[in-house]
């Protein structure tokens, strides 16, 4: 386990259970950073030329941890950028599934423009519901988070593959942000047309960097509009008009896009494998000890699937009273919300939950 902790500074101050708001800087990431910044100090436009390069080893990096060929691999700042630019590149009007409550960057953005909208609720049959809704209303896109931010609600990638097959039609647009990093995910595998994701939580990869993988089948039916002097340079992206270039316009970041294949580099080498099973570990445990505690919302004991992020009971005094103890958590909804990464121990849920008894 020190191992896995190794090269996360923060641990020492604090028992971090917020990677759900923000994730760890990891030491490998912070060095890369000060290199290619004494680089740009001293050489300026003699590093910059050296752009595409940098891209496209940065492109294939994440198409080889997520399995997806780097063609269809769009590099973007965050997951509201890569999102409102696909979003401008669909035909209006449209049919949009949501689900209900999803992250604000999700169904804002949709609702702000002329689609109409239809929901799914989120409860204990949040899966059914979205069939139904499906079937009722045949939207040309469905929307959603893989994980939901609020309470950790999680939709199994085996449930997502058996929906898309029965909805080929429908484009199935996901947001990895609150998910990809915990476990092992090829894209290819899952059917989905289209996910988004921001790389400052659980990857690690810090602000500003971010991907959108494209199924092979998915780009006649978007037209990204968004055009610059970037959508045009690099490996990918040799002709005019080309795909992932509209996603790309301008120059681009070359320090927050080396810092995500960097932080990849990284769960690789510690083997995602191994973060999958302590992750495993780590929510199985926890949602054992809160709903003995009679902590979570009675829907998300009942699911089987859920992720390594929970809402607990809890006000404004116990959230400063935890973070008088150290223990760095978030407001969310109505409730706390705590959530572990593969650093965490079972030993710093532990704590937490010493400090909730003694508030009772």
């Amino acid at each position: 386990m020190d191992k896995l902790r190794k090269g996360f500074p923060v641990l020492k101050n604090y028992t971090y259970l917020n990677t759900a708001a923000s994730g760890l800087l990891p030491e490998k990431v912070f060095e890369f950073r000060q290199d290619h910044d004494l680089d740009f100090l001293v050489s300026a436009s003699v590093l910059k030329e050296k752009q595409g390069e940098v891209l496209t080893e940065v492109r294939e990096t994440v198409g080889k941890f997520f399995n997806c060929a780097p063609e269809r691999v769009a590099l973007v700042p965050n997951f509201s950028y890569g999102f409102n630019t696909l979003l401008e590149g669909l035909e209006k009007p449209k049919k949009a599934l949501l689900i209900k409550n999803d992250y604000p960057s999700i169904n804002w953005p949709v609702e702000s423009r002329n689609f109409k909208c239809f929901y799914a609720e989120i409860d204990a049959h949040l899966e059914d519901n979205i069939r139904v809704a499906l079937r009722k209303h045949q939207p040309d896109f469905f929307a959603f988070s893989i994980v939901q931010y609020i309470n950790g609600v999680k939709l199994s990638i085996e449930f997502l593959k058996e929906i898309k097959k029965e909805f080929p039609e429908t484009i199935f647009i996901a947001d990895g942000t609150q998910f990809l990093g915990t476990e092992i995910f090829e894209f290819d595998s899952t059917g989905l047309d289209v996910v988004i994701s921001s790389s400052y939580k659980w990857l690690n990869g810090g602000y500003g960097n971010g991907f959108i993988l494209f199924n092979e089948n998915v780009t006649g039916k978007i037209q990204p509009k968004h055009l610059g002097f970037g959508s045009l340079q690099g490996k990918y992206k040799a002709h005019e008009g080309n795909f992932i270039g509209k996603f790309e316009p301008g120059h681009q970041d070359t320090l927050n896009y080396g810092s995500l294949s960097v932080a990849l580099k990284l769960l690789q080498t510690t083997g995602m494998d191994k973060i999958e099973a302590q992750v495993q570990k780590l929510k199985d445990f926890s949602k054992e000890k809160f709903s003995e505690l009679g902590l979570l919302e009675d829907f998300v004991v009942e699911r089987k699937e859920h992720s390594s992020i929970f809402n607990i009971k809890g006000d404004d005094k116990l959230f400063k009273f935890l973070r008088s103890e150290n223990i760095i958590a978030s407001q969310r909804g109505a409730g706390i919300r705590v959530s572990m990464h593969y650093f965490n121990t079972v030993e710093e849920v532990e704590k937490l939950l010493q400090v909730l008894k003694s508030r009772r």
